[in-house]
């Protein structure tokens, strides 16, 4: 953490724990990534990976985005995982249960066979097993691809876990109160319109079913 990534709105929610952000972006998929271009700011979603102390991001090479990042420009990444809805008393009160992670810096553009093993680890993570078995990425492909690697040396990690906490004039209310979990699973596999006949769901799919925590 250093003093741009500080969380001074609720601080009692700061965790400073490597562990826990680890566990947080193991989890995610999607990472909102802001840059400024010509003093108007851009956040657009982006599949991540986390390699060690670094984020991996891909994405068209002729995004403006990716333009961005690839030249090193400053950018923020934040990535939120949604753990339940807080049902408080009062709707000022009312909130959310999550954990969430802020990285700030500049990427730096992978090439050659650190771009290609970037890209192995990415399929790894988001499709675990089907790194084994599915196609490789042409030369033309790679070419229009971007990837980057965002250091994770300047970063912050928020998590909100509390039961509700309503005024004292508010206890009474009949109302109820408490927190729903919000539980994030993968659905039953639905086969390609197009898929050829006696083609199986692979076994390793059968894995993901509990989704990610």
């Amino acid at each position: 953490m250093s003093k741009r990534t500080q969380i001074r709105r609720l601080p009692k929610k700061a965790v400073n724990d490597r562990e826990i952000m680890n566990q947080i972006l193991d989890t995610g998929f999607v990472a909102h990534v802001a840059i400024v271009d010509d003093k108007q700011p851009y956040a657009l979603p982006v599949g991540f990976a986390r390699d060690g102390d670094r984020l991996l991001l891909h994405g068209s090479a002729a995004s403006r985005l990716f333009k961005k990042l690839a030249d090193g420009k400053p950018c923020c990444a934040t990535i939120t995982i949604m753990d339940g809805l807080v049902m408080s008393r009062s709707v000022f009160e009312s909130s959310m249960h999550y954990r969430c992670v802020m990285v700030l810096g500049e990427a730096v553009e992978l090439h050659g066979d650190e771009k290609m093993a970037a890209f192995d680890l990415i399929v790894k993570a988001f499709m675990p097993g089907r790194e084994l078995e599915v196609r490789k990425s042409t030369k033309k492909e790679l070419k229009a691809t971007t990837l980057v690697a965002l250091s994770l040396d300047e970063a912050s990690v928020k998590v909100s876990n509390l039961d509700p906490g309503d005024l004292p004039e508010d206890m009474d209310s009949p109302l109820w109160a408490g927190v729903i979990p919000i539980q994030h699973t993968f659905g039953t596999p639905r086969d390609a319109a197009d898929l050829k006949p006696g083609i199986p769901v692979p076994g390793y799919i059968a894995e993901w079913t509990h989704g990610r925590t």
